[in-house]
């Protein structure tokens, strides 16, 4: 007797569908085998399905039962087998339930029969879609999922529904986005004063560059910072999806929701929890969380440097490539890198109001922190100053809303050219119409600044973002002039 059910493996954060192949047989001795590359968790399984199919009523064959997760040469792990392998059984051993056979499945089985919920169940929708196929869940990873159009997904809380479900005696379930975790972004009306700053903060928002703000503390940069969702344009359908398959394949919920992603990590967080990682089957950090959005490190001298410089390759490449023996990993991370720090570590380095009370070999060692090379990837660099308690009780600033407005109208010139001006080419550069005194002060700029190959680029991408919210063809010696001042401060 045979049968099989299909169920999902995260590659990444790709979703790749596994053929849970179950074979029972007569024999003197009852044996129950899982095989496929499983892990402790999964070959658990045997147990689980055993006293869940009890609990709910249901016989459990005797003899030898194989099961095999098909493709052999792919690592399984977690829980979320249980589910399918039960279903494969059922199909195996009773030809009235064939038919549940020819679904998607995934989810934890408990010793009561209760389902219960796993990461992946967004990716078994995708794959559900792409075959064709309905999609058997646990209740909440089914409400998640039923956003996605074009698949029936069906929720079960016990394995006696989601034998239901799949005999297609329920109706699918629908759903909602699920609300999202978290503060709300900010809006740029709360910020007073900091003109500089929040021009800047426009500047990085309609060209997605990455950007360092310094400053004492409470002068406004994390608050900015937390403006920056408010003032970019909705996520495409498309970057919904990849946004969506990176956080469920982190077991969390964001398919349906149009606002770029803010992640905001503490400088104690590890290596793993940053890039990805972790024990076993890799899974995304924080960097693949905010993709398609910004990742925000608020006091970033307290950041330890080999975490910083980890951050080079993922925020220039738009990938975390994580290497295990035997396999290698790819997790997305096309981020909007925004940072904030005070000049030392009491915060008053230059301050006109409070003394620093740092000596100097503590100032330095707190800026060597920050190398160089990670430096040099901040296409803007800003310094907010203390603002004057006058303006503070003064009227609001300019919405958000309305940048919103110049920010999106500049991203749709670089769509038309092909893509954001933080990822041109020189190439790219090249083509545009530049004016020649913006290319002789350029060429000053290289000599008296001292700038790297890497930041010459960078300038000239800043002043084309800069060209295009002044609704301008031609990159002027002022676009040219204002992206130099947020590189050389």
């Amino acid at each position: 007797m045979f049968a099989r059910v299909t169920s999902v493996a995260l590659v990444g954060v790709e979703p790749c569908p596994v053929d849970v192949e179950v074979h029972v047989t007569n024999a003197t001795q009852s044996v129950f085998t899982i095989v496929g590359l499983p892990d402790t968790a999964v070959r658990e399984a045997k147990e689980r399905v055993r006293a869940a199919f009890r609990s709910s009523g249901l016989h459990f064959p005797g003899g030898r039962v194989v099961v095999n997760l098909s493709p052999a040469d792919l690592p399984k792990a977690g829980s979320a087998y249980d589910l399918p392998i039960a279903l494969g059984l059922l199909a195996a051993i009773d030809e009235k339930c064939k038919v549940v056979a020819r679904v998607v499945a995934l989810g934890e089985l408990g010793l009561d029969g209760a389902l219960r919920s796993v990461r992946g169940g967004f990716g078994a929708a995708l794959v559900g879609r792409r075959m064709g196929r309905s999609v058997v869940l646990p209740e909440n990873a089914a409400s998640d999922a039923s956003v996605l159009d074009g698949v029936d997904v069906f929720g079960a809380a016990t394995l006696k529904q989601a034998v239901a479900a799949a005999l297609g005696e329920v109706v699918p379930a629908s759903g909602a986005p699920p609300a999202l975790e978290g503060k709300p972004s900010q809006d740029l009306a709360e910020i007073r004063g900091q003109r500089t700053a929040r021009r800047a903060l426009e500047v990085a928002a309609a060209g997605g560059h990455h950007m360092l703000m310094s400053g004492p503390p409470g002068v406004g940069k994390t608050l900015l910072a937390r403006c920056m969702p408010s003032v970019l344009p909705p996520l495409p359908a498309h970057q919904q999806l990849e946004v969506g398959l990176a956080w469920a394949a982190a077991g969390l919920s964001r398919f349906g929701h149009t606002e770029a992603p803010f992640r905001s990590p503490h400088h104690s967080a590890t290596l793993p929890a940053l890039v990805g990682g972790g024990s076993g089957v890799p899974v995304p950090g924080e960097v693949t969380l905010a993709h398609r959005g910004v990742l925000f490190l608020d006091e970033l001298g307290e950041f330890p440097m080999p975490i910083l410089d980890a951050l080079r390759q993922p925020i220039e490449d738009g990938q975390v490539v994580v290497a295990r023996k035997g396999s290698t990993v790819t997790f997305p991370s096309a981020i909007q890198l925004i940072t904030a720090t005070n000049p030392c570590p009491c915060g008053f380095l230059d301050d006109a109001d409070r003394q620093c009370v740092c000596t100097p070999r503590a100032v330095d060692r707190y800026r060597a922190r920050l190398s160089g090379p990670l430096l040099d990837r901040f296409d803007i660099r800003v310094h907010l100053a203390r603002v004057d308690h006058r303006q503070l009780s003064g009227p609001p600033g300019e919405a958000s809303s309305a940048v919103r407005q110049r920010v999106t109208a500049a991203r749709k010139r670089q769509f038309e050219r092909g893509s954001l001006n933080s990822v041109l080419l020189r190439a790219d550069l090249d083509e545009l119409d530049w004016e020649s005194a913006s290319i002789a002060l350029l060429d000053k700029a290289v000599d008296a600044h001292r700038l790297s190959p890497r930041g010459w680029v960078r300038v000239r991408r800043v002043a084309v973002t800069i060209a295009d919210l002044d609704e301008s063809a031609v990159i002027a010696q002022d676009h040219v002039s204002e992206a130099l001042a947020y590189r050389v401060t």
